[in-house]
């Protein structure tokens, strides 16, 4: 194995399990323990990996770090239209469901355009706009106001005041981050508080969180791990991560990236 595919496979499992051991490297990439500092030497200067005594740990986003709509919106696809399309199955004809923002929730916003006679309330400028698309006579869209967001959500006290009186059968929360130590996050102070209230709005809190959200922590918590009534991931979810949300939350559910249709087509 040449030196770049090496680093690029430690880099790799690095995102995946959130950091690695020289040792476990030694072993199983069959090279020396000098070989494998190096490496990771060589990942860290790049500002890929940060190094800790005996290994590396994943590079996080700062605290208050928040990417654009735009830059989320590409990461992860496969894996969010995946959890999206778990997620949508949990909506039922007839029901108030809150949708708040994030790329993840504006992927199951178009999974939802079909479903008759739905009330969603949202305060996302990006969701309403994939229903205002596909516009339906029995569907009625809420859109909260407030003060624009990097991320194109709503918050504030305008968002607030707006959906305080409200209640909803479901809320479909997107996050920034979450551990078993912070809960459920994000990196923006008011996003947290508008965030809060979409949680005390609903009689059940859904989490659609990729697996790159494990491990991340922005700067104010939205939820603990044990207000999730379910939480939805994909495959690479790493095995710690879901034990510990398996034990906190209602239900951990992993999404298949393979649609039924297709594997009975099969």
């Amino acid at each position: 194995m040449l030196a770049q595919q090496r680093r690029q496979a430690i880099l790799e499992r690095v995102r995946a399990t959130g950091g690695v051991r020289v040792a476990d490297l030694v072993r199983e990439l069959g090279v020396s323990d000098m070989t494998i500092r190096r490496d990771l030497e060589v990942l860290a200067e790049r500002g890929l990996v940060d190094k800790v005594h005996g290994g590396a740990t994943a590079t996080g986003p700062g605290s208050t770090e928040e990417p654009g709509f735009t830059a989320k919106s590409a990461r992860q696809q496969p894996e969010k239209d995946a959890i999206a399309r778990t997620a949508a199955r949990l909506v039922r004809p007839g029901t108030a469901i809150a949708l708040s923002a994030g790329t993840t929730i504006w992927t199951l916003a178009r999974h939802l355009v079909e479903v008759p006679e739905l009330t969603v309330i949202t305060n996302s400028i990006r969701v309403a706009d994939v229903f205002h698309r596909v516009p339906r006579a029995d569907r009625t869209v809420v859109l909260t106001g407030g003060v624009r967001t990097p991320s194109d959500a709503l918050v504030g006290p305008v968002a607030v005041a707006a959906i305080r009186r409200l209640h909803v059968d479901t809320l479909f929360l997107g996050v920034h981050g979450m551990s078993a130590r912070a809960g459920f996050t994000t990196p923006n102070l008011l996003e947290a508080e508008t965030d809060r209230e979409l949680v005390a709005c609903a009689r059940r809190l859904v989490v659609p969180a990729d697996h790159t959200k494990w491990g991340v922590v922005g700067i104010s918590t939205i939820a603990e791990l044990t207000e999730a009534h379910v939480v939805i991931s994909d495959e690479c979810l790493p095995a710690h991560a879901r034990d510990e949300l398996a034990a906190s939350a209602g239900e951990l559910v992993i999404a298949d990236r393979e649609p039924a249709e297709t594997r009975e087509s099969l």
